[in-house]
């Protein structure tokens, strides 16, 4: 049996579509914090929070492997429902554990959900349970989120950056369910599973003018100003500093790291930015 934590979520939710594709549907299982919200997975869903111990317990019961999709949080309570649920997963007997970590996972990143993630890591190496980490490429769906009003100004506006190596979801997912399907074909860290190239904002620019056939322009921002014009916006001053948090890293060139196994593994390429883009511009006509 493998169950996957955070099921109804968008990466846990591809991954067990995904996974049903590889192994029959009466052996996998998901952990979700509302059953009501779970649908029609076609899967066995159960209650699991990581708050919960004793929920996880029951969540995790029969399970041969356990997919812990790391918390949306940050700190030490990010830290602990990883340990927690890590925890619920060994003393269920799982004969392997897995996390959903970061390419950029580092004690010292200056973009905070890194730390949390090398500390998940290190605990996670020391249970003694085999185990394996996907070092999973940064998000994609985050760019869309950086345009701002670019398509309607003609100015991406944000902070200075540098390259990341944006990757998407679906082949994140997809990763995911040919290693869980393989059971045991990584033991410990997997190779950063990223697309093939590392774009930063002002190639994102240049994507967007492409596309569009209008001059999208590249304005560095003022940290502070960036950071206080979210805050104008309603974004809590902690996120904002968080957020700020990510271009400091990425100046850094802490997820400029670009790598084949991704492709390697899904056996076609990644999803391209040019694509991401596309679907942006789409949903904005």
């Amino acid at each position: 049996m493998i169950v996957i934590t955070g099921g109804t979520g968008k990466l846990g939710s591809r991954i067990v579509e995904r996974l049903r594709e590889r192994v029959p549907a009466e052996q996998v299982a998901v952990s979700v914090r509302d059953v009501g919200r779970a649908g029609d997975l076609g899967v066995r869903v159960r209650r699991g929070d990581f708050g919960d111990p004793q929920s996880l317990a029951e969540a995790f019961e029969g399970a041969t492997q356990v997919l812990i999709v790391s918390a949306n949080e940050t700190g030490g309570k990010a830290v602990q429902s990883h340990v927690t649920a890590i925890e619920a997963a060994r003393d269920a007997g799982a004969e392997r554990i897995l996390y959903t970590s970061h390419q950029g996972a580092a004690d010292d990143s200056l973009f905070a959900p890194m730390p949390d993630h090398a500390a998940t890591e290190a605990y996670l190496a020391k249970t003694g349970t085999p185990f394996t980490v996907l070092r999973n490429g940064f998000y994609a769906s985050t760019v869309p989120q950086l345009l701002g009003a670019a398509l309607e100004t003609g100015e991406l506006v944000a902070p200075a950056d540098g390259p990341v190596s944006w990757t998407a979801h679906a082949d994140l997912a997809e990763a995911a369910a040919i290693i869980l399907a393989s059971d045991g074909s990584f033991e410990g860290p997997t190779p950063p599973l990223t697309a093939p190239v590392a774009l930063d904002l002002t190639d994102v620019a240049r994507i967007l003018s492409e596309l569009t056939g209008r001059t999208i322009r590249r304005v560095v921002a003022d940290d502070e100003e960036w950071v206080q014009s979210l805050t104008g916006h309603g974004v809590p001053a902690p996120q904002a500093r968080m957020l700020l948090g990510m271009f400091h890293a990425a100046r850094r060139g802490e997820f400029a790291t670009v790598d084949p196994e991704l492709e390697r593994l899904l056996g076609h390429p990644a999803t391209s930015m040019r694509s991401v883009l596309e679907e942006v511009i789409a949903k904005q006509a």
